[in-house]
Order: structure tokens, then sequence, then C-alpha cells
């Protein structure tokens, strides 16, 4: 890798300089040289070790008049590409970490359709990066094949850390995978409910299996190989052999109601589905070997299930719990973090999770402080309280393909 320390691909300016040379084969061999290599291009930087050049390449099409980069690689989350002259090539180069890990696509011709369609239908026109086999599968839902499978493409810097539980390996064995449904009279609706057994699991066996509870079902069922992730931390002897029970969110009005501060639903939790597990599955009543968790305002009702029922949940596991929401006329930031401090001190341990460029939202979060923020105020509460805490910061956003790396280290640090 090339060593530069202004903001231009010292690759590009190589191309540019012998293209003025008058030799028409270059931009040819670059592209040739681009598909063997594959993109983005990654060069180092004299000034800073812990940052470098990455540029993001697309090559252009008949009648072309923009295209944009679609990702959260610094505070923005667009970055629109710029088009050398005369040759079919588009570009745009950023200085990001040597240690993140994203997903990323391309908006081809964003500036005209950004202005006539609706804002949602534009994932359907997002496209993977041509030069770049890694991938991260939206999966289509089975009961639902008009659902629109998404694709994006995945940038690892040559820092990232390693991901040791997310690969399939032949030899490892693996558990089963049930799928449910569940009628609540608490909440008044049914929602689907995947139930994870590990290899070799004995309804009859005198040992209760550790019971780990995980919100948003669908998406850890199909966003991230969290079946996987089990297998391989229960094979190599990271966690004990554990039940997985994932209940599912229902339409995202439904999601957020009941995901964030809705007592309901922790009724729901302990009173119906909790017990449900009990009597068909071989699981442990035992809050410490009952873990409860989720991603975003998953991580967050997870916190407020333990919070307020500790006798059920003795671990939590928060993946960029969401604690900046607040409850219904509340306007002071922090509410969750002041119940843990002010409250008598409750026999459970926390993971938390979030990523460094959680700085802003694409929602109003009715508390003001960002995403990351929140989790770092909830972790210096708990750990003042003298609660257990495991906190880890990686370098990412709001994304699944972090969470698959540090939901295998917080399901370690809990019942490991």
């Amino acid at each position: 890798m090339s060593k530069k320390n202004n903001g231009l691909s010292p690759r590009l300016q190589r191309l540019q300089e012998t293209l003025k040379t008058g030799k028409s084969k270059a931009l040819q061999h670059f592209w040739e040289e681009i598909k063997q290599e594959g993109t983005p291009l990654i060069e180092e930087l004299e000034d800073d070790e812990h940052q470098r050049l990455v540029t993001f390449l697309w090559q252009a099409e008949a009648e072309l008049r923009s295209v944009a980069l679609v990702s959260l690689m610094t505070k923005q989350t667009t970055y629109p590409l710029t088009c050398l002259p005369d040759i079919d090539l588009w570009y745009v180069t950023l200085r990001l970490p040597s240690d993140l890990r994203a997903t990323y696509q391309f908006f081809p011709d964003f500036e005209v359709v950004s202005k006539s369609i609706n804002p949602a239908e534009r994932w359907n026109l997002y496209r993977t990066d041509p030069f770049n086999p890694k991938t991260f599968a939206f999966y289509t839902d089975e009961e639902d094949p008009t659902e629109v499978k998404l694709t994006r493409s995945v940038l690892e810097m040559p820092d990232a850390p390693p991901q040791p539980w997310v690969a399939q390996h032949a030899d490892t064995p693996k558990g089963k995978v049930e799928l449910h449904r569940l009628q609540s009279d608490i909440l008044g609706n049914e929602r689907r409910v995947w139930v994870y057994t590990p290899a070799g699991y004995n309804s009859g066996a005198d040992t209760r299996y550790a019971l780990l509870v995980l919100f948003d079902g669908w998406g850890y069922a199909y966003l991230m190989p969290t079946f996987t992730i089990l297998d391989s931390l229960i094979a190599t002897g990271e966690i004990p052999p554990t039940v997985m029970v994932m209940p599912d969110s229902l339409e995202p009005e439904v999601r957020m109601k009941e995901l964030v501060y809705h007592p309901p639903f922790n009724q729901f939790l302990v009173t119906e589905l909790i017990p449900w597990a009990l009597t068909r599955y071989a699981v442990t009543s035992d809050a410490g070997q009952t873990v409860v968790g989720g991603s975003s305002a998953g991580g967050l009702a997870a916190a407020y299930a333990a919070l307020e029922h500790p006798e059920v949940f003795g671990n939590v596991l928060s993946q960029s719990g969401a604690f900046t929401l607040l409850p219904e006329g509340e306007t002071e930031s922090g509410w969750l973090a002041r119940q843990f401090a002010t409250r008598e001190k409750l026999p459970i341990k926390f993971h938390l999770d979030a990523g460094t460029l959680e700085v802003n939202s694409y929602r109003d979060l009715r508390g003001g402080v960002s995403p990351l923020a929140g989790n770092q105020h909830l972790r210096e509460a708990l750990i003042e309280k003298g609660y257990d805490v495991h906190y880890t910061e990686f370098s990412g956003g709001h994304d699944y393909i972090s969470w698959q790396g540090t939901f295998g280290e917080g399901l370690a640090f809990l019942l490991g």
C-alpha cells in the first residue's frame, strides 16, 4: 500500500498522470487490475497510522449523471462520487479508522431519483459494489416471499477486530431451530417465536439448560448468524449448552411501543413467555443463568425488563441499546441510568456495546443525547453503583455486521 498524507488516492493520481501522457490503454489496464484486486482501494497514510485512505470506485454507465455511496462511515451517510474528467470512473476517497467494519451500497443517479420517489423506495435502487465479493445479506422471510432481499457490500479495514464465532465449521455440532406462534392475552396480539436448542439437547435431563431470551427474533434469525454463533460458543465451551427463545417484533409502531418502557410487555415476558418456555423446554428458572437481550430498542427493553424483574433476568445483553429514549412525559436524559443509580443494587450482570459512529440518528429519540453517549452514561452509572459490567465500543455504526461480533463476546462474559 502506498503512503501519502493528503486526501487524494495516490493510485488515482498515478492513473491521471499516466492518462495525460497519452497512454490510451491505461484506463483499461486499471479496470483489469481492479477486477483482480477488488475494491475499495485502501492506502496507508504517513501522518496517521490509525487511519487509512479508502477509495470507492464506480464504473460509469451510459448517461450516468450522478452516483453516491450510502453508508455510515463517518458522521455522514451519503457521499457523492466525483467523475474523473472524460473517463468512465467515479470515485470518493475517505479517511477512515483502520479498525472500521461497515456495510455500504451505491445509489446511481441519486440526485435525480431522490427528488422523484419516496425515500422508502430507494432501498430497491441501491446496488452492491461489483468489485467487492464480500457481502452482507438481509434475507427474505420464508413466510413473505414478496419481501425484497437486500444485500450490502462489506468494508473490513485491516485492523477490524476478528469475529471468530460467525463462520460455520463442518465439524461443529449444530443445534435445532423450531418456529412457534404465541398468543398474548396481555398484549392482545400473536407473534412468532424462534427457539434454538443446542446439539445433544435432552428434554428429559435433570440439569436445566441456561436460557437466553432475545428480542427482535426475526432480526437475529435472518440478519446475523445467531444460531451459528451459539453452536460455536457451546462447542468450544465458552458458554454452557443454552436454549435461546426469540420472540418476534410486530410492525414498527407496535415494536416501538412494546420495547420502550412498556410495563405490559414485561408482564408478557414473566407471565406468558417464560412460563411457556419452562413448560416446553428443559430450561432453568435460575435468574443467574437467564439472559435477556436485544439490539437498539431491544437492548433498552432488556435492561428495563431486568430492572423490573431481577428475579427472572439476572443478565442483560444490550447491543447499541437505545438508552437515549425516554418514557412518555420525561424530558431529562438518562432516565434508565437514574433508576439503576437510585434503587437498591440488584443481582444483575451487564454486557453493553455501542459503535463509535453512533453519534447521530435518523429519528427523534426523545432524549437529546447521542446513542453512544446514552450507552456511556448507563455504563458509568452502573459501575459507580457496583454492577458487574462488560462494556465494548466497536468501530462502526448501528449495524448487525458489528453486532454479530460483539454478540458472542457478550454471551461469553455473561454465561461463561
